[in-house]
Formats: C-alpha cells, structure tokens, sequence
C-alpha cells in the first residue's frame, strides 16, 4: 500500500500491532492478513500536523493507528482549541459515527506526530463482522468503552477552572514522575489547548499561583512548592483561584 509521496507502506509490518489492539484480538497473523486483503483496507500516512479528519466531514471509515498520535480538537466560538481526547497507536477513531445516520465528525482530528493508519470502510467492516463473528462483539464492546469515557471527559473538563485543571495535571505528574520538580513535555500553548483556555489565561494563573507560593516555573518545568497543592487538590482554599 503507497504511503505519501509513494512510498510503500506494507501491511505485514503492522500484523503484530493489529494483533495487540482490542479489535482484533483473538485473531491469529495469518488469519489476520487473509481477512484484511480479502475485505479490503487502505493503510496511510500523515505527517505531523496534517488533519486527518475535518470537523463536519463525513466519516467513512474505521481509522485504527498503527504509528503515532492523534488529537481530536475542538474549536469554540472564542477561538479555543480544546483538547478533548489524544489517541496513539491501537486506539481507534470513528468507530461510533461510521454506521451512523448523523455520521460527521464533530471535531477535527490531527497527527500530533508522523503517524500511520488503517482506514477501514463500511463494507469491509461488514464482511470482517460476517467472517469473524468475535471481530463484530470487539467492535461493540469498543464503542461502548469509547462513548462511556469520553462522556465522562467532556463532564469533568467542563465543569474544573483553569486553576484545577492545572493541579490535577500536577497531581499526575508527581506521582507519574515522583519528584515536586515537574518536566514538562508540553509546551504552554499545546497545555493551554488540553485545558481549553487560551495561553495568556493559563499564564496567568500560574502566575497568580506562584505569587501565592503554591509552585514555581519556568519554561520548561514547573516545581511544586506547597506540597498541600496535591494532597488537598479540592480544599476551598486550594482552587478557589482567589
């Protein structure tokens, strides 16, 4: 399969990954491969930045990310770029929308890096499903998952300000990287478009928060200086942003 600018993509260089992912779990590689070229896929790839889907486009296949990462993004009417979900390698986008009556993405999808994916239509999902039964109960299972957690993102991220937005980012931090001197593998614009605020508004909160002795940063770390920040993440006193 031809990738950008020609370049061959083949498939059997990502039957391991398929077999890691949810969906086709159970399947053997040489089963795999069978199903695949008999159904029909396209495999490509996009460089980093390039929109993979388009708010409003309409969905016609099943993407499955073999290499990479994608954001789904929304814009509001303020020109906030909110974050509301990034996926890597064996997660699948579309999955809800693809049978669809109301079958448009409703938020823009980008390759947060160079990234590979498997494109499956409507009739090649069809034929997998009457192939391989167990393919079509993966599938349920997966939208199920997928719908419950991101109702459950969208809930919470609607209803935190700027200021608990950032100690829950740092509470994970802390204990994801166990020291108060948080590295940042982010940039503040790429932070600002996950919390969805604009940069200037989560610089100034830091700001607020370090003049309060809460932590310190610069531009790539931020150092927790009251380690009470973490443990009492929901005390008034905490997040009240006064």
């Amino acid at each position: 399969m031809a990738g950008k600018g020609g370049v061959f993509i083949n498939i059997n260089n990502y039957l391991g990954a398929l077999n890691n992912t949810d969906l086709f779990a159970g399947f053997s590689r040489g089963e795999l491969k069978d199903l695949l070229q008999k159904s029909g896929y396209e495999l490509k790839r996009y460089e980093k930045d390039q929109i993979v889907h388009l708010q409003n486009e309409t969905c016609r296949a099943l993407d499955i990310i073999l290499e990479g990462r994608v954001a789904v993004q929304k814009l509001d009417e303020e020109g906030n770029v909110l974050t509301i979900n990034v996926f890597s390698a064996g997660d699948i986008i579309g999955a809800n929308l693809i049978f669809s009556r109301d079958n448009f993405y409703p938020m823009t999808a980008i390759a947060e890096k160079e990234t590979i994916i498997l494109h499956l239509g409507r009739e090649a999902i069809v034929q997998l499903g009457y192939k391989k039964p167990d393919f079509l109960i993966n599938l349920l299972g997966i939208i199920s998952d997928r719908a419950l957690i991101l109702a459950d993102k969208i809930k919470k991220i609607s209803h935190k300000n700027i200021r608990e937005q950032i100690i829950d980012f740092l509470t994970y931090e802390y204990h994801l990287q166990k020291t108060k001197e948080i590295e940042l593998n982010y940039s503040k614009k790429e932070l600002a478009e996950r919390f969805g605020v604009q940069r200037p508004s989560l610089s100034r909160e830091l700001k607020k928060m370090r003049e309060a002795g809460l932590l310190d940063f610069d531009a790539r770390t931020v150092t927790i200086l009251d380690l009470d920040l973490i443990r009492n993440r929901s005390g008034d006193g905490i997040i009240s942003g006064d």
